[in-house]
């Protein structure tokens, strides 16, 4: 089974899937000082990514802003964030003991809700760095090394699959559509939350005002890597809007795709079936 890029050392941990037969993953091995930057073969020097979105450098930007990642959100959005993500857990509706992927968790932030309340939750990312910062926090949840257009996980093991402010930074997303379909039980659901384009003229016009001036200006002050924020910036201008979204979660197998828009459609979360 193709599990992607392993990143460093891991330890191998059985997972069980709901209703379905165990599957060994890449699960985060804390003790492990291995780089990130040595198992992606990162050249030296590499800080910023491009829309071509090679996941090395994608991977390494991540990496190199892990530690404050989370201030930054919550710096950059105003701490709408934080608004958004409850958004995302009661799209997600899952009840205790139901299994959830969230893939592209970082450092586990979006997961933590979930696993606060009974949900056997498996944060995962391909940044290592990432991981590790999550990891230190909370050291009970399933940190997992994973590839979102390969995933280490059988067929129907989750009950629902997230991703929050993630796809933006997949190079094939039908690839990794597919994957969530794959993974993701008959009947089982689809929670995606990512930027948009804005429905309401003079947000959008702030908006793009914001993304092109103020939040480079913003990271040059409080991030360890600056350059990074501008390939963030430059992503979430060019990502379609959220009717086309919906058409390529649909193209991807899923069933009754919605949306539904935040902040006046600066964001929105779209949500669909397994059929």
């Amino acid at each position: 089974m193709a599990s992607g890029p392993r990143q460093g050392r891991v330890k191998r941990s059985s997972v069980q899937g709901y209703g379905y037969r165990p599957v060994t993953v890449d699960v985060l091995d804390p003790a492990c000082p291995s780089a990130p930057a040595a198992a992606w073969g990162r050249m030296a020097g590499m800080t910023r990514a491009s829309l071509e979105k090679d996941p090395r450098d994608i991977a390494a930007m991540f990496d190199d802003t892990s530690e404050k990642y989370d201030l930054m959100n919550d710096v950059m959005t105003f701490g709408m964030v934080r608004m958004w993500r409850r958004a995302v857990i009661d799209a997600i509706d899952a009840a205790p003991g139901e299994r959830v992927l969230d893939i592209a968790a970082g450092t586990g932030t979006s997961s933590e809700p979930l696993a606060d309340k009974g949900v056997h939750v498996v944060p995962a990312d391909f940044s290592l760095g990432m991981l590790r910062v999550g990891h230190r926090r909370r050291p009970d949840m399933a940190f997992t090394a994973a590839d979102a257009t390969r995933l280490p996980f059988a067929d129907d093991s989750f009950d629902a699959v997230t991703m929050s402010f993630g796809l933006r930074n997949v190079a094939r997303r039908d690839l990794a559509l597919a994957e969530y379909l794959r993974v993701t039980r008959p009947g089982g659901r689809l929670v995606i939350c990512e930027v948009s384009q804005p429905v309401v003229r003079p947000v959008r016009k702030i908006y793009g005002d914001y993304l092109m001036a103020s939040l480079p200006a913003i990271a040059r002050r409080v991030s360890s890597n600056p350059e990074s924020y501008a390939y963030l910036a430059e992503s979430m201008r060019a990502w379609p809007d959220q009717r086309t979204m919906a058409g390529e979660i649909g193209a991807a197998g899923w069933a009754e795709v919605e949306w539904r828009n935040l902040t006046g459609g600066v964001v929105a979360v779209h949500r669909a079936t397994k059929g």
